[in-house]
């Protein structure tokens, strides 16, 4: 119950951390909650810092008898905040219950072995898929050493992404679209090929909710969009991964890549450079099905709208090696999320 709260509490962290990891921390007390917390903010206090800080001046001498809940291993290095598990050992708190340990090399299993070696009861994996799963971008990262990808298009019930006219197809609902704009928020970068950046003109913000905007990367390999495009309005960062020039200006950087480099490496390694720890990808379907062909891809999120029929027209990319995760209804459109049984953290998990 104590560990289904962290994860709460971790969540509201989305979209704000990263590339830090989402962690929620519960201090109990005789079946009783004295003290809660959330990693808010990169290079803010963690959350069990939040947490212990959180409890009351009347509970303050129940600290040393209280049990800690947190969905990950505390830290033990400094990085920008001091290490949580000397918060822990400093606080007398004698038992602490661990959702999952921290791949990351500077904590992986060293937080838990020090509180252990300071007397502290610790008990580790309880819910740990769950705390698994909430951070899989995190872990991606860490092991993987690239972002988690995940893939975004929205097609009509006949299977098609885009119509054979130029004029944009309108296919997803204004209740999809605002969600859209929500996983937006949640994510580090946004991605999207030359053809889209024309065709469409996009601004890749999420101007229909709230948080922070992506790091918008775009894919011109000859600088063939006009800087007249949204994308270059230099209201967030934008990276335009090309084969002529590397030049930065204004949240505006031109990275160069060789004529010969596979573009969808050169994302990935980009982007693990940016520390940007996940990509929306949006488009176009030649890029999405790059990715899929490669194998480089953790999650598609697919948006069907079984009203519209086009009967001919671009078709959407065909998943590989996928597992269905989810299916609902979202107004008239239909949302289906499915898994790649080749992302990294499922051999982990």
């Amino acid at each position: 119950m104590y560990m289904h709260r962290c994860l709460e509490l971790a969540r509201i962290g989305a979209g704000s951390v990263a590339p830090n990891p989402m962690v929620g921390a519960v201090l109990v007390y005789e079946n009783r909650i004295i003290g809660e917390g959330y990693h808010r903010q990169y290079g803010g206090p963690h959350a069990e810092v939040n947490c212990i800080d959180s409890v009351k001046g009347e509970d303050l001498s129940l600290i040393p008898l209280a049990t800690l809940y947190v969905s990950l291993e505390p830290c033990t290095h400094f990085g920008k905040t001091p290490p949580c598990s000397d918060l822990i050992i400093r606080n007398k708190i004698p038992k602490v219950v661990v959702g999952c340990r921290d791949p990351f090399p500077e904590v992986d299993g060293k937080g838990i072995e020090k509180l252990r070696r300071a007397g502290v009861q610790v008990i580790y994996g309880v819910l740990e898929q769950d705390c698994l799963d909430l951070n899989r971008r995190f872990f991606t990262f860490v092991t993987a050493r690239r972002p988690y990808i995940i893939l975004k298009w929205a097609q009509t019930a006949d299977g098609f992404i885009a119509g054979d006219g130029k004029d944009r197809l309108l296919i997803s609902n204004d209740y999809t679209n605002r969600l859209v704009h929500q996983w937006r928020s949640e994510e580090a970068a946004i991605l999207v090929g030359t053809d889209t950046a024309l065709q469409d003109d996009p601004s890749l913000n999420n101007r229909l909710w709230t948080g922070n905007s992506p790091v918008r990367m775009v894919i011109d390999r000859n600088l063939r969009l006009p800087a007249s495009l949204q994308l270059f309005d230099q209201q967030q960062k934008t990276i335009v991964i090309n084969t002529v020039k590397a030049e930065e200006k204004k949240n505006l950087s031109y990275h160069k890549i060789p004529a010969a480099a596979d573009t969808v490496e050169a994302v990935l390694s980009i982007a693990f450079q940016e520390n940007l720890q996940s990509i929306l990808v949006e488009g176009g379907a030649g890029l999405l099905q790059s990715f899929i062909d490669k194998g480089l891809w953790d999650e598609a999120r697919i948006i069907t709208n079984p009203l519209l029929t086009i009967t001919k027209g671009l078709l959407s990319p065909a998943l590989k090696e996928y597992l269905p995760t989810k299916t609902e209804k979202i107004g008239t459109d239909t949302l289906s999320i499915y898994t790649s049984i080749q992302h990294p953290a499922s051999s982990n998990n």
